[in-house]
């Protein structure tokens, strides 16, 4: 079974392989034609639906896996989100939506200025490179829960919806 997915952002292929194992998965980059910082469910929702769409279209009979982070705001607070999409067959398109937790209010000022999350972690954390290790999550629940894991719930949660779609039709992705 091929798996493609809508980044090469490690974190992300990585959330992919430990979900689908003996698959052969590929990050392939492409739009997520949203913000570059998305700034509700909605938004980052769409982002992951176009990048698994565009993914799958790329091969015949291959799945397409689209993972997108943003943000949303409650009751005041800007919280971090994360959706994924799997789609197969251009049609049917599943989705899933992982943990939310508030971010700081200096982050979030920084955001509501228009700067990405990623390059805010970085200048946060002082380090580079946070969305392509542990990501916010990580450095918000003290590592106890990092990016790709996050993702990787999310995965399970698409997975675990085509798998129950498919073995009713008598069809099931091998090697997971």
């Amino acid at each position: 079974m091929k798996i493609i997915v809508g980044s090469k952002n490690p974190t992300k292929v990585h959330a992919v392989q430990q979900v689908f194992h003996d698959c052969d998965i590929e990050g392939m980059e492409v739009s997520s034609k949203v913000s570059s910082q998305p700034f509700s469910d909605e938004e980052t929702r769409e982002g992951a639906i176009n990048r698994a769409r565009e993914c799958a279209s790329q091969e015949k009979g291959a799945i397409g896996v689209g993972l997108e982070g943003g943000v949303m705001e409650f009751e005041g607070d800007l919280y971090l989100c994360n959706w994924g999409a799997l789609v197969c067959d251009k049609e049917n398109v599943y989705t899933a939506s992982g943990a939310r937790i508030p971010l700081p209010d200096e982050v979030a000022s920084e955001l509501n200025k228009g700067k990405e999350l990623g390059d805010v972690m970085d200048a946060y954390t002082k380090k580079k490179g946070v969305r392509n290790n542990e990501g916010a999550i990580g450095v918000f629940t003290n590592g106890l829960v990092n990016r790709d894991e996050l993702f990787a719930h999310v995965v399970k949660l698409l997975k675990g919806q085509y798998d129950m779609f498919q073995c009713n039709e008598g069809q099931r992705i091998e090697g997971s």
